[in-house]
């Protein structure tokens, strides 16, 4: 078996199991599950502590995607809770503007927060607790406050420039905390007290929509309270490709879960369990099949309910072997250009209970506390989702209003035999898909446990499609200096740094019902079961 360097083994447990990039949201999550709650009540539970505990990766002002699996049926659902743009906010005002791309920052990329209207969905079809229930133990910590560790401590330092733009996050937030230092969030509390009280009502069409969308406009942007009022989630069905056997689960665009599977198709072709696993060759066809899936995705995918997404031609097996023919064995492609099918910081978490039932889900505001803006008296910091919409005419990610962006979160899932085998996902931007692929080879091609698949040393591939590539120093030099042969232009960086992901993985053993937990080394997570 091969192993790697960790701070972690694997955890099992047989009736209940959370897994989250934070022990305290896992606690609260796993103390749901130990008193009969459903994997969803666990989920939402643990969610919400992160959004206390973890504040720059997540929170209310941001989006949540869902994969849900139905034990009694067998059936994986999808929920989309990701938000649109303004109505007012369209390519012809960007031009105006003269914007040549959206900004990170600030009221513009400010698009609807779909996580409430997300927790609110997944509770009433499957939970067995209230909203109230759920947000319970965030509104105690964040009262209380919570001591900060030392990961979560250096990303509040690093976005304390962007926090000290906006007076009201400066307040909040300012000065980032040092790690053991007690942090309280009473505004975030009382935010939580009025979702516990008036649910999905209050944020989109009472009294937090109306201060959200005065703020946001008070700073020069277009949301408006109609724009909160006419949100809602939606329920989607997955898309997915079968690899080696296993039926891999996707959430469908506008979600860039594609790429994952694109890239698996690719390397379908090749017996990757019979290459030495630190082979250049294996890493070379990995980051170009990840390399031209990714340049798939940012040309293809976008919200299906403004253009069509031509899915089914892109996971076709005639459109993979088209993309697998153009990977040269020693050389790297010069560039990584979309193909042509014929026509026919984010927080994630896993959670499964004691009939079989398991969730799957990414809640997150983009970058590092998002848009910079945190609505004054409330604690919710806004999303930047809008920035990932492109403002080129007749792309299909383009800029419009109500239209939902191209997405980074991506939640995953993965069948075997139609039974539930992994409940997985890897946070962080444009990482996700590429950390999605290479912990399923790592799985299912070498067998790997859960934690040592989350352990491995990754690339990171340059998302517009150059010849740059990250690799965690990890990998041997020799492989690296092989790959830079080949004409890869590689940029080692330490291994466990935040730029390569964070992940979760909860595995279901077919014949005994164990569950098998991982939790990435590249936060503070953990996995936790009973």
């Amino acid at each position: 078996m091969i192993s790697f360097p960790s701070r972690r083994s694997v955890v099992h447990a047989r009736h209940g199991m959370v897994v989250t990039s934070q022990p305290l949201a896992a606690l609260a999550g796993l103390r749901v599950l130990m008193a009969g709650g459903h994997a969803v009540d666990a989920a939402v539970t643990a969610a919400a502590m992160l959004n206390v505990v973890e504040p720059m990766s997540t929170g209310v002002g941001g989006d949540c995607f869902a994969l849900v699996y139905e034990a009694k049926t067998g059936q994986v659902f999808a929920l989309n809770g990701s938000g649109y743009a303004p109505a007012a906010f369209t390519l012809a005002e960007a031009q105006r503007l003269g914007l040549n791309q959206i900004p990170l920052t600030g009221p513009l990329p400010v698009t609807v927060p779909g996580t409430v209207g997300a927790w609110c969905a997944l509770l009433r079809r499957f939970g067995r607790l209230s909203l109230a229930d759920c947000l319970a133990p965030a509104i105690a910590t964040a009262e209380e406050g919570f001591p900060v560790s030392e990961r979560i401590s250096a990303g509040w330092q690093r976005s304390v420039e962007k926090l000290s733009q906006d007076p009201e996050a400066s307040r909040v937030y300012l000065p980032a905390p040092q790690p053991g230092q007690i942090h309280r969030q009473p505004d975030l509390a009382r935010t939580f007290r009025l979702l516990a009280e008036g649910g999905e009502e209050v944020f989109y069409r009472g009294a937090l929509a109306e201060a959200i969308a005065s703020y946001v406009q008070s700073k020069g942007g277009y949301l408006t309270t109609e724009d909160l009022a006419d949100y809602a989630p939606t329920w989607e069905v997955p898309i997915y490709t079968v690899y080696r056997g296993v039926q891999v689960l996707e959430h469908p665009p506008n979600g860039q879960g594609l790429a994952a599977l694109l890239a698996l198709n690719i390397v379908a072709g090749d017996d990757l369990k019979e290459m030495d696993y630190f082979d250049p060759a294996r890493w070379h066809l990995m980051i170009e099949a990840m390399r031209l899936s990714m340049a798939d995705a940012a040309r293809y995918v976008a919200d299906p309910r403004v253009v069509p997404v031509p899915v089914a031609e892109l996971l076709s097996a005639e459109y993979a072997a088209q993309r697998r023919a153009l990977i040269q064995p020693s050389q790297a492609l010069e560039w990584a250009i979309p193909g042509q099918p014929e026509h026919r910081d984010t927080i994630y978490l896993t959670t499964a209970d004691a009939d079989g039932n398991a969730v799957s889900l990414v809640n997150s505001l983009y970058y590092g506390f998002g848009s910079g803006l945190v609505v004054p008296g409330t604690g919710i910091c806004l999303q930047d989702r809008g920035a990932c919409f492109t403002l080129q005419p007749g792309h299909p990610n383009c800029l419009a209003g109500r239209k939902r962006p191209y997405h980074t979160i991506i939640p995953a899932m993965a069948l075997r035999d139609g039974r539930l085998w992994l409940s997985f996902g890897v946070m962080g931007g444009f990482m996700q898909p590429q950390g999605h692929f290479q912990v399923l080879v790592n799985l299912i091609d070498y067998g790997l446990s859960p934690q040592a698949a989350l352990d491995a040393p990754r690339f990171r591939v340059d998302e517009r499609g150059g010849r740059q590539v990250a690799i965690e120093t990890g990998v041997p030099p020799s492989t690296r200096e092989a790959l830079a042969a080949m004409g890869h232009e590689i940029l080692p960086e330490p291994t466990f740094t935040p730029g390569f992901g964070s992940g979760e993985i909860i595995m279901v053993d077919p014949d005994t019902g164990v569950l098998s937990g991982g939790s990435d080394p590249r936060k503070d997570g953990c996995a936790i079961g009973y």
